[in-house]
């Protein structure tokens, strides 16, 4: 290869490569600016319904919910709103509920489907709440995430749609998972008593 041929091979090798990292810039800024809004899907869907003490009072068919973007912003915090309806992520250790041991029941931000329980709950130790399993499998969505060069679950409220978290299998027995949820796309509920 000549030197005339090596610099251009260069030069499309650099070009390529910053092209690419453009892109990436690109598809952070647009992500972080609210460029991935979830749509909520109209319809029905079946969710298993939950008493403040935690009984299951069965599984109905329910009306999914779904609000205009405008709606979610003044039924939510502007966190809340960009993690729950635009895929986002809270900080590490800054969000509510990482480190809360309360008995209870924790529902969506959104349409409060009961979600998780604190019977499942655990320290994983990464800043966000941790769980083993949902209290109701059908109350969750496990959607692909290939977002950021990874492939990864992420996680729904099936009535509402709201992004939750990721699943990932580095959790605790007995089902070896860990479901990563962002705090602000929760609401606790203390276990009320009879």
């Amino acid at each position: 290869m000549t030197d005339t041929e090596n610099r251009s091979t260069r030069r499309a090798f650099l070009f390529s490569g910053l092209a690419f990292a453009g892109l990436i810039g690109v598809g952070f800024f647009v992500r972080g600016a609210g460029g991935n809004t979830i749509v909520s899907r109209p319809g029905k869907v079946e969710i298993a319904l939950f008493s403040d003490a935690g009984e299951l009072l069965g599984v109905e068919t329910v009306d999914r919910v779904v609000m205009s973007d405008e709606a979610w912003m003044e039924a939510l915090s502007d966190l809340a709103f960009r993690v729950a309806r635009q895929n986002g992520t809270e900080r590490a250790f800054s969000g509510p509920y990482w480190d809360h041991h309360e008995d209870g029941i924790y529902r969506c931000i959104g349409c409060d489907t009961a979600l998780f329980s604190s019977e499942t709950k655990f320290d994983s130790g990464t800043g966000w709440p941790s769980f083993w399993q949902p209290i109701a499998d059908q109350n969750i969505l496990e959607l692909t995430d290939k977002s950021f060069g990874m492939t990864r679950t992420a996680l729904s409220c099936a009535r509402c749609d709201s992004h939750l978290g990721h699943v990932f299998t580095d959790g605790p027995q007995p089902t070896g998972l860990r479901y990563c949820i962002n705090g602000v796309t929760l609401k606790f509920v203390p276990l009320a008593t009879a």
